[in-house]
């Protein structure tokens, strides 16, 4: 046995709450059949309602909001689970540095796989070596780490991408080396683990908040029939890869280009002379006033008429 349909809002408690939430949930996911056929009947507001179908109708359209509301619990475990495995990568990465390991052969990994990318992205396309990017090349490693003018070849048509690869990584290993020596071995792995960290937690926060506006936004895919988490996920993907390789980019630029303070000896601008007597006791010497004191009730010496009390003597 139902209740008829009301449009008034009544307190949770009464039975006008009930029949309201059940006109709402008619609205929403019942048939426009059976919102007709009582519109037909003229049914009263607080008239029995007793029928197996519109009981049937208002059972339906309870599983069809329980449904809708498990989909979007379901949805936002499937956002978040994306995002913990990004989490886990990064919290690893922070791990190495808070746990003082050697990152050594983890920055040049690093190296290694920039000059890889760069290799890829400008001779992608091309057959042959004549066809290579390699001025783009150059330029693009110069603004991370490679020296200017210093990627020569005698016969281009005799290259391969490996003997580039293996040529830009000497100059690049020897690079570090120099800088090790500059700066020492135990500065330059402490500076790399606060390049590390810097960047990495930099990146990691910005990467936050690009992910948090795809997701907010990525519901409206749905609309063209197309998964929203699945979306998210490719989406994600991209953006956390793309982070990666601006955090290894970062890193390398900052250890190759970073140079340590050396402390110089300021020359003496002004001689210190002693003002102490011999048992250490500053010397005092007494001052002599040579001006003639003002009384306070005398005229101010400004020129403005007044005393001095009132005036300058303040």
């Amino acid at each position: 046995q139902l209740r008829g349909r009301s449009g008034r809002q009544g307190d949770p408690g009464s039975s006008q709450f009930f029949i309201s939430l059940e006109d709402d949930l008619m609205r929403l996911f019942g048939s426009e059949r059976i919102q007709g056929i009582v519109d037909k009947l003229g049914m009263e507001d607080d008239v029995p309602i007793e029928a197996k179908i519109l009981s049937k109708s208002i059972e339906t359209a309870q599983k069809k909001v329980e449904g809708r509301n498990f989909s979007i619990r379901k949805h936002v475990l499937q956002y978040d689970d994306v995002m913990n495995k990004q989490r886990e990568i990064i919290y690893k990465e922070r791990r190495r540095v808070l746990e003082g390991e050697n990152l050594k052969e983890h920055i040049w990994g690093m190296v290694e796989k920039v000059v890889d990318e760069s290799i890829e992205i400008y001779t992608a396309g091309a057959n042959y070596p004549e066809e290579w990017d390699l001025k783009g090349l150059e330029e693009h490693l110069h603004t991370i780490f490679l020296p200017k003018d210093v990627l020569k070849f005698g016969d281009i048509e005799s290259l391969t991408k490996e003997k580039l690869r293996e040529k830009i990584l000497d100059i690049a290993r020897d690079l570090y080396d120099k800088k090790e020596e500059e700066i020492s071995q135990e500065r330059m792995r402490e500076i790399e683990r606060v390049m590390l960290l810097r960047v990495v937690d930099t990146k990691w926060i910005d990467h936050i908040d690009a992910m948090d506006q795809l997701r907010q936004g990525i519901a409206l895919r749905a609309i063209g029939n197309e998964d929203p988490v699945r979306a998210y996920q490719i989406e994600g993907f991209d953006m956390f890869n793309e982070m990666i390789k601006n955090i290894q980019e970062d890193i390398v630029r900052y250890i190759f280009n970073v140079t340590i303070e050396t402390e110089t000896k300021r020359e003496q601008v002004a001689k210190i002379t002693d003002t102490t007597g011999g048992d250490g006791v500053p010397n005092r010497k007494t001052v002599i006033r040579k001006e003639k004191k003002i009384g306070r009730n005398e005229p101010c010496p400004c020129g403005s008429g007044k005393k001095y009390k009132k005036c300058c003597g303040k």
